[in-house]
């Protein structure tokens, strides 16, 4: 595989390297031509052109393209509104294919349909790398219908922009079709003797605790754990919203995980109402957190990945780097990030609107990402391992202020996280016997009763939930003649009972400490037949406890299954009376109340 990167710099120069680049080929083994055209001018007039000097002077090869927020040239940012590079494949077992659609959110499911069919049919493709038009289209259903491909297939991209970030205009075109602002070009390569591999890069690090996206639809984030989204930037980091709120939260965009790995998404603008307008869509009812853009943890992360292609031994390497990215470094240093992958191989990309990466079995559409597919001909053995070449002096041996903070604010976030969650369950639990306490488990309760309250065409209608309240027969005894530790202990190996009893016997159920020696347990999914083999049960292995003193203990049980329309209160008071007839009938036995 063979590659040349140039600047276009005008028609006679175009021609003048086109002939160049054909008496190569003309002299080498070369199965396929590919040009890659990326373009910051939306002048359509002067793309058209460029193509038709090419079909002109190499008519066999073909060519993609689309309009971009930069050029990735040699491993950095081209100077130049527009770049070109040649690929000539060399082996005869490599093939290439291009496709392009037009693209929609109604389309989305027949393009990813036909792709498929292609690839169903073609078997030797190995990669497929998209250039997307996706400005204003939510992308979540087209990278779902996207994961239908073969898991085999490396899938990656990246979304057409344009110079002025604040733009919708895009598009894309290609030999196989004309230049358009709605479309999607496919390029798809295989064969015996061809290799990829591709990955991602954020280098982000999560800041602080997790918020939960409770109102957000598409691209818009509405609110954060109930509050305006854009008073998470005010209150924590002091953003304003005004005409800096774009470049001021590039540092800080949010991560969230989605098809089991974290996602970056930026806010591009907030509105009056506090909702944020993020570069891609966002769930709603994930834990989101704030993270940060250290410059030397990214290097790093540029660094190790970099170096993860080393015994790949690649030929080219594609680079979508998002424009979020640009912004952050500024031009003079973004090159950093990608010079580490042109001292491998030649390097080449655009700054982009949005990544897509195929990972496992989801096709996910990333923002302020880097990601990046390496391609070879041949096998290993003909190759020299490469080394990564890099100043890593920046980030080796010695950890960045900034860094050692992020990371001071996450483990104390933790660790405040920890101590929160023991003490939710320190409200919900009786200190004695680790069951809920009484406020929790007359919460359950009234819960589940609220689920049938509303159900009035089924009113006096049981709806299979069951109460079983229970009260340790004369245990003012065991008290007063053993001490209140055995009384404890009792109490204790009552609760240990009837975890065991449900643990063992598959007992879906809640239980809690009622008051004193009584006890309630709410059975989700047990009508009355069902409760009362479960009272009876607790019942007998009560029984056949024996403590250190007081020797066995009896149980008396109350039943009643739950009816639609009651609030939770009748229940109670129907259990409590079986049990009150249980206790007034001679104890150690199950009484229901209907």
């Amino acid at each position: 595989m063979k590659q040349f990167q140039f600047d276009y710099e005008g028609e006679d120069k175009l021609v003048s390297m086109l002939k160049r680049i054909r008496q190569w080929c003309n002299a080498s083994v070369v199965s396929n031509v590919l040009f890659q055209i990326y373009t910051e001018s939306l002048d359509k007039s002067k793309i058209e052109r460029i193509c038709d000097v090419i079909d002109r002077e190499i008519p066999d090869a073909l060519y993609m393209g689309c309009s971009t927020n930069g050029n990735i040239l040699m491993g950095d940012k081209s100077k130049s509104p527009i770049s070109i590079i040649c690929t000539a494949y060399e082996y005869p077992s490599t093939q290439i294919k291009l496709l392009q659609f037009p693209l929609d959110e109604n389309k989305a499911q027949r393009v990813a349909s036909e792709l498929c069919l292609f690839v169903k049919e073609n078997p030797w493709v190995k990669s497929i790398m998209t250039y997307t038009t996706m400005r204003g289209m939510s992308m979540t259903d087209y990278c779902d219908y996207l994961g239908m491909l073969p898991k085999k297939i490396v899938f990656c991209g990246g979304g057409a922009f344009s110079e002025n970030m604040n733009e919708n205009a895009a598009f894309v075109f290609s030999s196989e079709g004309e230049i358009s602002d709605h479309a999607a070009v496919f390029l798809l390569t295989g064969g015996e003797d061809y290799y990829v591999r591709a990955l991602h890069v954020t280098g982000w690090k999560p800041l602080g605790r997790y918020h939960q996206v409770t109102k957000a639809k598409g691209p818009y984030l509405y609110e954060l754990d109930g509050r305006p989204a854009y008073e998470m930037y005010y209150k924590y980091l002091n953003i304003k919203n005004d005409d800096n709120f774009f470049v001021n939260t590039l540092e800080f965009p949010f991560l969230y995980e989605l098809n089991g790995m974290d996602i970056l998404r930026a806010p591009i603008d907030s509105d009056d109402d506090g909702a944020l307008i993020m570069t891609a869509d966002i769930a709603e009812d994930v834990q989101a957190r704030i993270a940060y853009g250290d410059p030397s943890t990214i290097l790093e992360s540029v660094y190790n990945a970099a170096v993860s292609f080393e015994d790949f031994i690649p030929d080219t390497f594609n680079v979508f780097s998002c424009a979020a990215r640009r912004t952050f470094w500024g031009d003079d240093e973004v090159g950093n990030e990608t010079d580490p992958f042109q001292s491998l191989a030649p390097t080449s990309g655009f700054y982009t609107s949005g990544e897509f990466l195929r990972s496992g079995d989801y096709v996910n559409q990333h923002n302020v990402t880097l990601v990046i597919e390496a391609q070879r001909e041949g096998d290993l053995r003909e190759k020299a391992v490469p080394t990564v070449e890099m100043d890593n002096e920046e980030f080796s041996g010695k950890v960045s202020m900034i860094n050692r903070l992020a990371t001071f604010i996450q483990a104390a976030t933790e660790e405040l996280e920890e101590t929160n969650r023991k003490l939710e369950i320190v409200a919900k639990q009786d200190g004695l016997t680790k069951l809920f306490n009484r406020g929790e488990i007359q919460h359950c309760i009234t819960l589940e009763a609220e689920k049938y309250l509303n159900t009035s065409n089924c009113s006096k209608a049981r709806v299979g939930s069951s109460l079983i309240m229970m009260d340790i027969d004369d245990f003012k005894k065991v008290n007063d003649t053993y001490g209140h530790r055995e009384g404890d202990l009792v109490l204790k190996g009552l609760a240990q009972m009837l975890r065991d009893t449900m643990a063992e016997n598959n007992i879906f159920g809640k239980a809690g400490r009622w008051g004193g020696e009584e006890f309630m347990v709410l059975l989700p999914d047990s009508n009355e037949a069902k409760a009362i083999e479960v009272a009876e049960l607790f019942r007998k292995n009560f029984n056949n406890l024996e403590f250190e003193k007081c020797a066995h203990q009896t149980l008396s049980l109350g039943v009643t299954e739950m009816v639609a329309g009651e609030n939770s209160d009748i229940p109670c008071m129907r259990a409590d009376d079986a049990l009150y007839e249980a206790k007034r009938t001679g104890k150690n036995k199950v009484v229901v109340s209907r």
